[in-house]
Order: C-alpha cells, then sequence, then structure tokens
C-alpha cells in the first residue's frame, strides 16, 4: 500500500497526530462544545453539533481515500482536536489541509504550529507533494492570520464557493509548494522555538 493510503502517527514536543478513531468522538464533543468553540458560525466545528453525522462524513472520505483523520492530542494523551489531509490526489501530488479546530485551552500555543510541521513534513517529505493547500472562511480573519503567518501564500478567493449551514460561504484558498518547503518549514521552526 501506498503511504497516501495510510493514517501515520505523527509525534512532537508539543503535540501527537494521531489516526482519528470513532471512540474518540465524546472526547472531540467536549473539545467542540466547551466554551463557545462550536458557536463560530464560520468555522467547521459547529458541524460537530450533530457528532454521529461529522464523523459518518469524515470516515467516508477517508474510506474513498480522499481524506486521512488525525486526533490531535496533548502530551497527556488527551485529545485536544483534530486535522485532516483532505481532497488528496495522489495522481496530482496534491493535498489539502483543512478540517482543524483545536480546543480554547491549546490555541495560541505551540499545538497549530507544531501540527502543521508535523502534517506538512509528512506530506512533503514522505508524500512528495508538489502542493499543499489551505483553505478557510472569508470571514474568519483570525484563521487567514494564522496561515499566512505560516508561510503559505494567498492563492485567491472562490466566491460563493460552499453553502455551510444554510449561508453562502466565500473560501480563501493558500498553498505552499515544494520549492516553498524549505522556507516555509525554517519559518515554522522558528515560529515553533517561541514556544519552548
Amino acid at each position: 500500500m501506498s503511504a497516501w493510503g495510510e493514517t501515520p502517527t505523527l509525534t512532537g514536543r508539543h503535540v501527537t497526530l494521531r489516526p482519528l478513531a470513532r471512540t474518540d468522538r465524546d472526547a472531540l464533543v467536549a473539545v467542540a462544545s466547551a466554551g463557545d468553540l462550536w458557536d463560530t458560525f464560520y468555522a467547521n466545528v459547529s458541524q460537530l453539533k450533530d457528532a454521529d453525522h461529522w464523523f459518518d462524513a469524515a470516515f467516508q472520505q477517508q474510506d474513498y481515500g480522499r481524506a486521512r483523520l488525525f486526533a490531535v492530542c496533548d502530551p497527556a494523551g488527551q485529545v485536544v482536536g483534530t486535522t485532516r489531509y483532505m481532497r488528496m490526489s495522489e495522481g496530482h501530488r496534491r493535498l489539502e489541509l483543512g478540517g482543524t479546530f483545536y480546543a480554547k485551552a491549546v490555541q495560541r500555543t505551540g499545538v497549530n504550529t507544531e501540527a502543521k510541521l508535523l502534517l506538512l513534513t509528512h506530506a512533503f517529505n514522505v508524500l512528495g507533494c508538489q502542493c499543499v493547500q489551505i483553505r478557510t472562511d472569508a470571514l474568519n480573519r483570525r484563521s487567514q492570520a494564522a496561515i499566512e503567518r505560516l508561510g503559505a501564500k494567498r492563492d485567491g478567493v472562490l466566491r460563493g464557493h460552499q453553502i455551510v449551514d444554510g449561508r453562502l460561504r466565500d473560501s480563501v484558498v493558500y498553498s505552499i509548494l515544494d520549492r516553498e518547503w524549505p522556507g516555509v518549514r525554517q519559518n515554522l521552526h522558528f515560529l515553533l522555538a517561541r514556544h519552548t
């Protein structure tokens, strides 16, 4: 089986990304419902209000070979969020990072930076990607700033891209090309050093 067909366990200092399991449902719902996290209408986390549907749809994409699902765990092994590879195309050597959210308690820590470093390292160095995309809601300015801080380049806006919870969403698209990866990797190590 190609590495594209496996969900690896990726371990860093602040975070471990391991294959998401259906048994993570309750832990993920607890993360999503803490505070007002899943009331943020422009974030994917709101879809976890119907957890069974969210899990069914996510695992269906994985079964089709279009996604790899990860539980994001802190050093103690506690689930603090989720992320995924999605819109995977081995033939075109490209994928997207998405479906990401974290517990409020770990936001603005080294968790997101290290998770992105682990995911991008695997994508470029193991899967041989030539392009990794990241998309976010046009209303989610905080997410856009975080993506730009990583070093991704803004490609443009997909207007009227999706209907999410009855609202027409515009999506901002970013990408990192394989030739840009060394500089992005260096930037991520620099950002991560601030959290040690």
